[in-house]
């Protein structure tokens, strides 16, 4: 079965799995609940991309024996551990076999359903493509490729998309950090250019004479240094896609020989005189407003029109503030891959804390954040301070606050009527299903409450 976020939830007790279940398909989840741990264990196959959440100790199965039936059956399939206290032990070493984290019982809603996300988004990137032997990442999803939830991302892989099949020539615009070397790779990946190269070169920073060199090439003997012809970047991308990152950072001169490739497809290499022609679409990168630059005489006006067939902008981070944890929990479960470590727990106190960051770097420094939770080290600039909520602020305390008055009016509502969930649900004037999720997320049990 394939779904986005698919869990397939095994305990013996049938309550566990209905409880449960309610409170993640509430979450946004669709679950498959199983109380006899063998028909889970059959509902999984090779190719399934789901999240296995069972419990670890059962009549006849403990969690060591599941974990390693599950590898063997569906390995690339993340599990997660439910355990009582006593059981813990046991969770670490089903770890030390592969299983991909563990929750102490009972379970802290928030916690649980943070580990979920994590275990989904971690399934999703190393999920084999049932097209593994073809190179190009077209195979994925766009969405798998440029990573946001918001409106403005959705624009954007529309604008990809309907672009990549065209191969015109385009202007990505964004402020630093954004992700400008994702999209224009994204236009390459999803176009019929796909199996050529992707040629990219960093303008900043180069004298004219490098990058001159570095586009064009050049003949054998055609300065003190050239002991053997080489071939450019512009040359070596014939056949698929150029893209030249800070074009605005590109001297004039070297802009005007561009534009004549651009025009006439055909380029001549430093020191030579025969045109070589070259098949190429042309993406380039700008942090600056080129037509501005146009207009003071800092950027050739005409490169820039023959450039801008098509245009993109990116947004900055702050501007797409829905995007921030998504981004977050794919770049922790990277880093947790890269540096083979299990992915940390993010708690809502430090998602708070994400979304209220301003992110001057965007997406570059979101990644940087990550990659440093990860390893549980302190570099320059924004860190995530601790979960116990120190250093976090008078809007976590109010939070919390809230979340106490909210937990005391239920435990005094379930207290009055002997834990009878349709009475409270009337006195409160909550549905049993919203009723239900607010005392897993307290950690209430209406039997504790019974005379």
């Amino acid at each position: 079965m394939k779904h986005d976020k698919h869990v397939v939830l095994i305990d013996d007790e049938s309550d566990v799995v209905e409880a449960v279940s309610e409170m993640l398909e509430l979450e946004g989840f669709s679950v498959s609940g199983f109380t006899d741990p063998n028909a889970g264990l059959r509902s999984l196959d090779h190719h399934c991309q789901s999240v296995v959440l069972c419990d670890v100790k059962m009549p006849d199965v403990d969690g060591l024996t599941l974990v390693t039936a599950i590898q063997h059956r569906a390995p690339q399939v993340p599990v997660l551990l439910m355990s009582g206290h006593g059981d813990i032990p046991m969770a670490i070493e089903a770890i030390k076999l592969g299983a991909f984290d563990f929750l102490e019982k009972p379970l802290n809603a928030d916690e649980l359903i943070e580990k979920l996300n994590l275990a989904v988004t971690h399934c999703q990137q190393s999920q084999p493509s049932e097209t593994d032997n073809a190179s190009s990442a077209s195979a994925l999803p766009i969405e798998s490729v440029i990573i946001g939830q918001s409106k403005s991302m959705d624009i954007v892989r529309q604008q990809v998309m309907a672009l990549a099949h065209t191969g015109v020539d385009t202007i990505i615009n964004g402020e630093t950090g954004t992700g400008k070397e994702v999209i224009a790779r994204a236009l390459h990946d999803f176009s019929c250019r796909k199996e050529k190269p992707f040629v990219a070169i960093n303008c900043g920073g180069m004298t004219e004479s490098i990058i001159e060199s570095e586009l064009f090439g050049h003949e054998a003997g055609s300065f003190t240094s050239a002991n053997k012809k080489r071939i450019g970047k512009i040359e070596q991308a014939s056949g698929g896609t150029l893209f030249l990152d800070e074009i605005e950072s590109m001297p004039i001169a070297v802009q005007i020989k561009l534009l004549r490739v651009i025009q006439e497809r055909a380029i001549e290499r430093v020191g030579g005189n025969t045109l070589i022609p070259v098949d190429i679409v042309v993406i380039a990168a700008s942090k600056a407003d080129l037509a501005s630059l146009g207009e003071s005489g800092e950027f050739r006006s005409d490169l820039f029109y023959r450039l801008n067939i098509a245009s993109l902008h990116l947004p900055p981070l702050r501007q797409r503030k829905e995007d921030i944890l998504v981004l977050f929990r794919h770049f922790v479960v990277q880093a947790s891959l890269k540096y083979k470590t299990r992915p940390s727990t993010i708690y809502p106190e430090q998602s708070q804390q994400l979304s209220r960051h301003d992110w001057p770097g965007n997406v570059r420094e979101l990644r940087n954040v990550a990659d440093r939770f990860v390893l549980g080290i302190v570099g320059d600039g924004f860190d995530l301070t601790s979960p116990t909520g120190e250093g976090v602020g008078d809007d976590f305390a109010f939070e919390k606050q809230m979340e106490q008055y909210e937990k005391n009016v239920l435990t005094e509502a379930l207290i009055e009527s002997s834990g009878n969930i349709n009475e409270v649900s009337n006195k409160l004037n909550l549905p049993r299903k919203t009723l239900y999720r607010k005392m897993k997320k307290h950690q209430l049990d209406k039997d504790s409450f019974k005379d």
